[in-house]
C-alpha cells in the first residue's frame, strides 16, 4: 500500500479563511498531496498570545469550513503537546505516531524567510520535508534550497486573518472571505469580546 502524502498546515487559523482553503485545495489537486491536516496551533511562540481567539473556537471554525471534503482534516494534535508549540516537536511526534504517512510541513515564503529563527530549524530540514508556497513580497528561488524543501507554484492568496478580524470588528460584511458555514457561525454567535 502506498504511503499517504500528508500536508501539515500548522497555524493559528484565527480565523480560517478562503485563502487557507484554496491553498490546501491546490496542494492536493496539483502538488500530489493525498490530504492536508489543518493543525490548529495553541500558541505560536513568535506571536502574542492575546491575539488568539480561544482554541476550541478556532478548531470549531476549521471543522465547519472543511466538513464534507475528504482530503481535509481538522487536527487538535498540538493542543496535547507541551507548550509553547514548536514545529520540530510536532513533526517528530507525527512521524512517530503515524509511520504509515509521509508528512510535509506547509509554510509560506514569509515564514521561510524567517525560518532560521525557528526553534531547532536545522533538525526540521534534516528530518522532514517542507512545501513552501508564495506570499506577497517574499520571493523564493529554487536555487540553493535544501533537498528537503520544495517551492510550489500556487496562486498567491493575499488574505490575512488579521484583516478578517479587523473587518469583523468594524462591522464589515466579509462573507466571501470566509467559508459560508464559518460566516454563518460568526453571525449567529456573539463575537464582540474576541475581536
Amino acid at each position: 500500500m502506498d504511503r499517504l502524502k500528508t500536508g501539515v498546515f500548522s497555524g493559528s487559523f484565527n480565523p480560517i479563511h478562503v485563502g487557507h482553503l484554496a491553498l490546501a485545495n491546490y496542494l492536493c489537486a496539483y502538488e500530489g498531496l493525498d490530504e492536508v491536516w489543518f493543525m490548529v496551533s495553541p500558541h505560536n511562540p513568535l506571536k502574542a498570545e492575546t491575539e488568539l481567539w480561544p482554541d476550541d473556537l478556532r478548531l470549531k471554525l476549521v471543522e465547519l469550513a472543511i466538513e464534507g471534503y475528504p482530503s481535509f482534516k481538522a487536527s487538535d494534535f498540538e493542543f496535547h503537546l507541551p507548550r509553547p508549540s514548536f514545529s520540530v516537536y510536532t513533526l517528530d511526534q507525527l512521524k512517530e505516531r503515524f509511520p504509515e504517512r509521509d508528512f510535509y510541513l506547509i509554510i509560506g515564503s514569509d515564514n521561510w524567510a524567517d525560518f532560521h529563527r525557528w526553534y531547532r530549524w536545522e533538525e526540521i530540514l534534516q528530518r522532514h520535508r517542507l512545501l513552501v508556497y508564495p506570499r506577497p513580497g517574499f520571493p523564493v528561488g529554487n536555487h540553493q534550497l535544501p533537498d528537503s524543501v520544495r517551492v510550489v507554484n500556487s496562486p498567491v492568496f493575499d488574505i490575512s486573518s488579521t484583516f478578517i478580524r479587523s473587518a469583523l470588528a468594524e462591522g464589515k460584511d466579509v462573507r466571501y472571505f470566509l467559508h459560508p458555514e464559518v460566516w454563518r457561525y460568526i453571525q449567529t454567535h456573539p463575537m464582540e469580546p474576541l475581536l
